[in-house]
């Protein structure tokens, strides 16, 4: 289904943002909020779209240019000219799909990369005992482990002690090796929100304490639900950030207690791998976890949790 701007209008009557708002969005920088979906009619069909004011809709980039790429890997590597392109996009009033046609997908699928950072919150380090790291504790996820912003997240047979953790997330946007911090932000696509699972047995007590068989199960990466990109944000490094589990309130803080900022995890990461378009960054969480509380608590059948940032969205996922 396709929407003239004009027909947001009466949205913008009831105290929403004008069509002229959204251009004038959409024009700024690369200010976008870009999203993966399906629309329900053509399931497992990937588009790449700009996610307008909350209830308007997505426009759909390859509607609008059938040379667009499907992914939103692909878009990033297409750069400006795809960046050019998604601007016209929006400013046409086009090619504007109805949420009620569409799933929202992870911002980015099958990734080549999930970098994760671990104790990057000074509260979180606080909250166990544990000094302040000074360099970046880096492990991963296998791209498999990621899942949309309102996929349920599956408890595995193998684990009784699933947690959660919401984190910043961004996206690289073009590739890069050996970056200096000063050029850092310049190959960040945008951010997003994240929720780093974990499998508090595996990551703690068993395969020798390593963290990844703990942190990667299928569906412990839930990802989006739209990726900001870097102008949109006035300051990434100070957004209050919080988790919800069944409505209440587990974590609750501020992205300023991050101890390794996003430039310097692109220029510390760019020393031993090549980053590339797509490749996701999870960059630490805030206390309130459930495994440090007394006595420990852990996700369940039924819990619903609700991951969230300031300018960035919120996530919401049903444990099953």
């Amino acid at each position: 289904m396709r929407l003239p701007i004009r027909s947001l209008v009466s949205s913008w009557r009831l105290g929403k943002s004008s069509p002229a708002d959204i251009v004038r969005r959409g024009l700024s920088g690369g200010t976008m909020r870009l999203v993966q979906f399906c629309r329900h009619s053509e399931e497992g069909t990937v588009r790449v779209g700009v996610q307008l004011d909350a209830g308007q809709g997505v426009v759909d980039l390859r509607g609008f240019d059938s040379s667009l790429p499907n992914t939103m890997r692909e878009f990033l590597q297409t750069g400006d000219r795809g960046m050019e392109q998604a601007r016209r996009a929006l400013s046409s009033g086009q090619c504007v799909v109805s949420l009620s046609e569409l799933r929202l997908l992870p911002p980015v699928t099958a990734p080549e990369k999930v970098v994760c950072v671990g104790m990057n919150y000074r509260d979180h380090c606080l909250e166990q005992n544990a000094p302040i790291p000074k360099e970046p504790i880096i492990f991963s996820k296998f791209p498999s482990a990621v899942t949309g912003p309102y996929d349920d997240i599956t408890l595995p047979e193998e684990s009784k002690e699933v947690d959660w953790e919401v984190e910043l997330a961004f996206v690289i946007g073009r590739k890069g090796k050996h970056i200096k911090e000063k050029e850092a932000l310049s190959y960040v696509a945008g951010f997003t929100v994240a929720n780093d699972v974990s499998a508090r047995d595996w990551q703690m007590h068993r395969n020798g304490k390593q963290w990844l068989l703990g942190k990667t199960f299928d569906s412990f990466c839930p990802l989006g639900p739209a990726l900001v990109t870097t102008a949109a944000l006035k300051d990434p490094h100070n957004l209050a950030i919080r988790c919800r589990v069944n409505g209440d309130t587990v974590q609750d803080s501020n992205t300023n207690q991050m101890i390794f900022k996003t430039e310097q995890l692109v220029a510390w990461v760019s020393q031993f791998v090549t980053l590339c378009p797509g490749d996701v960054f999870l960059t630490g969480t805030p206390p309130g976890v459930g495994v440090f509380r007394n006595p420990p608590v852990f996700l369940k059948k039924g819990d619903v949790v609700e991951c969230e940032i300031d300018e960035i969205g919120l996530i919401r996922n049903t444990v099953i």
